[in-house]
């Protein structure tokens, strides 16, 4: 059997996530019920009977408010807000099924990693072992003065905070308790072996943590580790401690280079490049019929919020209505460096096929951005799932939706047996943890040349 596709939902505990303006489609249902923990029990099942790997959870921490220096435009077509902690829905996830996963997104810039620690350690006892950690430095103005900073912390300084902060959680994790420590011991009356339960007296540039931590080992100690970004500071971070990296590209030539780079950084790090798995974004809209998918493609196109893309494009840091008085034909440049996301940056300058003008960078906010959508019937969408898959060399994708949980019914109903048949995508589950399944032939907790296993007690 040849390579098979990793497949997780990319979603968020919402109103709304990436589908702008789409809350207006008659069929769109996560606006009302994203808040009633049955939406998210069915939606779990859902996806558990398409063989999804994980739901992938983004998370964001402030509202989007660079466009037109103001946050109107995010909170009126609902740009992920308003939005509630998704840690709280794994749990109910999880008891509904046997094998989905969860990827759930924390920020080391704004959270203290003692209390995550014992989060991720909960979450993975919960699942037995069902649970990613997607680590971001987070990118919004507006999050950086929620938490008591007047300005952003400076973009790689970020990625130093989060270096730091992941040595201090592979501590918890992997030193401050042995393996045996929970002896259960009733003629000693001993529960736990103080001998075995060892503080891990952490004394950093930013973080100074005693311990020991609160939890015992779970089933995979370290979460899987997650993480996205394709700056150069990101790019090295996520080749040092990422075991799952996404990577955004409008070309499978122009992922396949940040494929090729991310593993050859982790060579460098004296890691196995087969240890790391490349995940990029999939945009599917499948119906029956290639006509009955490009109804659906225009159907979606008439609620489309301009504004509301706009709004998120400001998580790279530059305001898009400062160009729409500018003269159409202009060659598209930043004027300046920001300390916002480098990855949405580049999206219309170095990672754009061709240098673009003003004019059509506005335009690619007035609709949804049909060529980066896959539409079609099962077979045309499964053929270009394959060419993707096959040319830009990652290992799987995060699929978005529009309609919630219309689209995703209808990927799992159409596309998924097709891809079955194909022996691109499996027919049944792995048994274990989530890192052995992404990794069958290893063990539920980190490889030994990971960074983190570095830390483990011998």
């Amino acid at each position: 059997m040849g390579k098979q596709i990793i497949l997780n939902a990319f979603d968020m505990n919402s109103a709304m996530h990436n589908s702008h303006g789409l809350w207006k489609h008659p069929e769109n249902q996560r606006h009302r019920k994203y808040k009633d923990l049955n939406y998210w029990i069915e939606l779990a099942k859902l996806l558990e009977r398409g063989k999804f790997d994980a739901i992938f959870f983004a998370d964001v921490l402030g509202i989007y408010d660079v466009y037109q220096k103001n946050k109107a435009p995010s909170i009126r077509d609902g740009l992920q807000v308003p939005l509630n902690d998704p840690a709280l829905l794994v749990s109910a996830m999880a008891s509904v099924t046997e094998h989905l996963s969860f990827a759930v997104t924390v920020s080391t810039t704004y959270e203290a990693p003692f209390g995550n620690a014992r989060r991720f350690s909960t979450l993975d006892h919960l699942t037995k072992g069902r649970v990613a950690w997607n680590v971001v430095t987070s990118y919004l103005p507006n999050a950086a003065r929620n938490f008591g900073l007047e300005d952003m912390i400076k973009h790689d300084e970020r990625y130093d905070i989060a270096d730091e902060y992941l040595d201090v959680s592979y501590k918890l994790w992997e030193q401050s308790w042995e393996e045996d420590a929970v002896t259960e011991d009733v003629e000693k009356k001993l529960l736990v072996d103080p001998e075995k339960v060892h503080e891990i007296n952490h004394q950093g540039h930013y973080f100074k943590v005693e311990g020991p931590h609160l939890s015992e080992p779970s089933l995979q100690r370290t979460p899987v580790i997650y993480q996205a970004g394709t700056s150069d500071k990101g790019r090295e971070f996520a080749a040092k401690h990422a075991e799952c990296i996404f990577v955004g590209g409008p070309t499978p030539e122009r992922i396949r280079y940040y494929a090729d780079d991310i593993r050859e950084r982790a060579k460098k790090h004296g890691r196995n490049p087969e240890h790391v798995k490349i995940i990029s974004f999939l945009n599917v809209i499948v119906a029956e019929t290639t006509e009955e998918a490009e109804a659906k493609f225009e159907a979606y196109n008439q609620e489309w919020s301009a504004d509301a893309a706009k709004a998120q494009y400001g998580a790279s840091g530059y305001d898009i209505a400062e160009y729409e008085d500018v003269d159409p034909d202009q060659p598209f440049s930043y004027k300046k460096k920001t300390e916002g996301g480098h990855y949405k940056a580049a999206t219309l300058t170095k990672d754009a096929p061709k240098q673009l003008t003003v004019g059509e960078v506005l335009d690619r906010f007035e609709s949804i951005d049909r060529n980066s959508y896959i539409i079609g019937n099962p077979k045309e969408v499964a053929d270009e799932i394959q060419f993707q898959f096959e040319e830009s060399g990652v290992d799987g994708f995060n699929l978005t939706h529009l309609v919630t949980p219309g689209d995703l019914e209808a990927f799992v109903d159409l596309v998924i047996p097709e891809l079955q048949e194909r022996g691109l995508y499996k027919k049944d589950y792995r048994e274990g943890t989530l890192r052995e399944k992404l990794f069958p032939q290893g063990n539920a907790t980190l490889p030994e040349d990971h960074p983190g296993s570095k830390f483990r007690r011998k």
